[in-house]
């Protein structure tokens, strides 16, 4: 089977290792820098998840490019290079971009793509975040195939899981992750008898990207929203944060409710 990989975060560097530590041949990888250009911001953002794939694909010696909104360094500019690979799957986790449907029909069964939530369910960004400052007790992981919506694809599979009282934002990366790695590799070794699940976007919500700024403390909340709004956005987050009398930054990564 072969796969192209498109990733730029820690989840993608699990992933990816996942997929060549289960001998899934990996024909091309694609990243994008730690700071790139968006849409919706005039500037460049940052990925406070960033991950150095492209040392990875040299430790692997698998082809690797850097994409990003630049005309040249699109996804869709490389359409030749993952047309010669004649991928099985376009495989994408933790990824920023739209992926054009010109490439995903280039693989045999489309493009597949992860999302931290049970789809529809906190479609869009940062859907882990989202849920623990929604005070969400459970979430899940779900594998679709992307479509030219945002999150809207035919469902592959899911598998939901519990965020604890007292989980962080990391913890509840980490159960994200172990378990897209399991659905995943069960899904690609059984592929030929998937079952593709339309969602109900009726019942779609798409959540917007969260910026640093994003993570000021609203004292008018209760103590459990404030609680909750802490522990979403603690490491390797930037933290939710105060500002002192004297206009200065202060980042509160851990409270309790007394």
């Amino acid at each position: 089977m072969n796969i192209v990989f498109l990733g730029t975060t820690r989840f993608s560097e699990e992933i990816l290792t996942c997929l060549i530590e289960h001998s899934f041949k990996v024909k091309l990888i694609f990243s994008i820098p730690s700071k790139f250009r968006v849409p919706y911001s005039k500037t460049k953002v940052t990925n406070y998840n960033f991950s150095d794939i492209p040392a990875l694909a040299r430790k692997y010696k698998i082809r690797h490019f850097e994409v990003d909104s630049q005309k040249g360094k699109r996804l869709s500019d490389h359409y030749e290079q993952i047309r010669n690979c004649k991928p099985d799957v376009i495989m994408v986790a933790g990824w920023y971009y739209m992926v054009p449907e010109k490439i995903r029909d280039l693989a045999r069964y489309g493009a597949w793509g992860l999302h931290g939530s049970l789809l529809p369910k906190y479609a869009g960004s940062a859907p882990l975040v989202w849920a623990m400052i929604k005070g969400e007790k459970k979430t899940g992981v779900t594998l679709f195939k992307l479509d030219n919506g945002i999150d809207s694809g035919d469902i592959i599979s899911q598998q939901p899981f519990s965020i604890g009282h007292d989980d962080t934002i990391k913890e509840v990366y980490d159960k994200a992750t172990n378990i897209s790695k399991e659905i995943l590799v069960k899904a690609l070794k059984n592929i030929n008898r998937i079952k593709f699940k339309k969602q109900n976007r009726k019942k779609a919500r798409i959540f917007p990207p969260r910026h640093p700024d994003d993570g000021k403390i609203d004292f008018s909340k209760s103590a459990l929203e404030i609680y909750n709004f802490i522990r979403a956005q603690s490491f390797p987050y930037p933290g939710a944060f105060i500002r002192t009398r004297d206009g200065k930054k202060l980042v509160i990564e851990k409270c309790r409710i007394e």
